[in-house]
């Protein structure tokens, strides 16, 4: 699977509404088929940086992404938002969801 995670720096006038100014984008990621996950989180320390993580089955599911009406919309709007241009960690690793951490396994509950 290609893995992306992703940090935006949002002017602090837009980050409280970051997620709805991403909503249609996430939405339309989510549902295309090669999408495994795209889960945005917010940093505890800076109430300005998001993290996006983002997985997608394969090259062509990523290059489906990138090529998409929706991707190129979000090209559009989003910078107009931000302080910075966003940082970005992209990988292929060999599988296809996440790894259990077992230095912190949990015993199943009944």
């Amino acid at each position: 699977m290609i893995f992306i995670t992703v940090k935006f720096n949002v002017r602090p006038e837009y980050a409280e509404k970051w997620p709805e100014i991403t909503a249609e984008f996430t939405a339309a990621t989510r549902a295309e088929p090669g999408c495994l996950w795209f889960d945005w989180s917010r940093s505890l320390d800076d109430p300005t940086e998001y993290v996006l993580v983002e997985a997608f089955r394969d090259d062509e599911a990523g290059a489906a992404h990138v090529q998409s009406a929706h991707f190129k919309a979000a090209q559009q709007l989003m910078p107009d938002h931000l302080t910075s241009t966003p940082r970005i960690v992209n990988v292929k690793i060999p599988q296809d969801d996440w790894s259990l951490l077992g230095e912190m396994a949990v015993e199943e509950q009944p």
